[in-house]
């Protein structure tokens, strides 16, 4: 009677879903990684610590860490208002407010880099506004840091929506009848709730920014010292056939990404023991 009432899972056993599991993700993800490694293991110490240390590839680590840096801030800043808005008022166009959060997930990032390009160079709509105001944004630092706040908006809203449509209002008009200014609400309720969605949405801005490549290429210039990111870099090495010194700066990003990933992971699971802890 017990091996008739006994229930049988829809799926496959662990034994046979964990093997295509492992099987899949060495094909996708660990075998090309480890050719990218033992492609970098080519070089010897001296070389490699040469490549990923020379000047260009410092200036290239800068300008790539501190842009991406700046544009998961704004992103952080910004799509917090957009996310409070898009979730707690109704008005016309909303849905194509909404909509136009995750064009940059579809647009193709070097149609969005020409986009920017033609808009904010000298001669384009906002590029003119700036250049009388004395600020260059084409072909600048001010481009790389456009470019990489745009295709990394998306992930703040997305990932803060659903946070902030869990607040109870109740909460909010209690804190209100209690005598709380606006800004302490928000200060002391709003922004604790939100606070680990906010750290995802901001890391992942981060991440994606870190490791953009199409849409900076056209807005940035490309000048080395000063505009050039390290994915540039790399392709440039690519085609100077240089495959050992394209490996190591490759090497370097992933180990960033790798780390951010982590941290990632990390405000996920702290972001679900803050909400069971807070339904308690």
């Amino acid at each position: 009677m017990k091996l008739l009432l006994k229930r049988r899972s829809l799926l496959p056993g662990f034994g046979i879903t964990w093997g295509i599991s492992t099987t899949y993700l060495s094909l996708v993800v660990l075998i090309p990684l480890a050719a990218l490694a033992a492609k970098s293991a080519s070089l010897s110490p001296e070389r490699f610590w040469e490549t990923v240390t020379s000047p260009r590839a410092l200036a290239s680590y800068r300008i790539s860490f501190l842009a991406s840096l700046a544009g998961a801030c704004l992103n952080a800043l910004f799509g917090s208002i957009l996310a409070w808005v898009l979730v707690r008022y109704r008005f016309p166009g909303r849905r194509i407010v909404d909509a136009l959060v995750d064009l940059p997930f579809a647009l193709p990032t070097a149609v969005s880099g020409i986009a920017l390009t033609a808009i904010y160079s000298e001669n384009g709509w906002l590029g003119g506004i700036l250049a009388s105001l004395g600020i260059r944004a084409a072909f600048a630092p001010a481009g790389v840091v456009i470019a990489l706040t745009f295709i990394g908006l998306p992930f703040v809203v997305r990932t803060l929506q659903p946070a902030i449509e869990d607040i109870d209002r109740e909460v909010e008009e209690a804190a209100a009848s209690l005598g709380a200014s606006r800004w302490k609400c928000i200060r002391l309720i709003i922004f604790p709730l939100v606070r680990p969605a906010l750290l995802t949405g901001f890391a992942l801005s981060f991440a994606r920014a870190l490791g953009e490549y199409g849409s900076v290429i056209f807005i940035s210039g490309n000048m080395p010292m000063e505009t050039e990111i390290t994915p540039l870099l790399i392709a440039i090495k690519l085609e100077q056939y240089d495959y050992g010194g394209a490996a190591a700066l490759a090497v370097v990003m992933l180990g960033a990404s790798f780390l951010l990933l982590l941290f990632i992971n990390f405000l996920q699971r702290f972001s679900v023991r803050y909400r069971l802890a807070e339904g308690t």
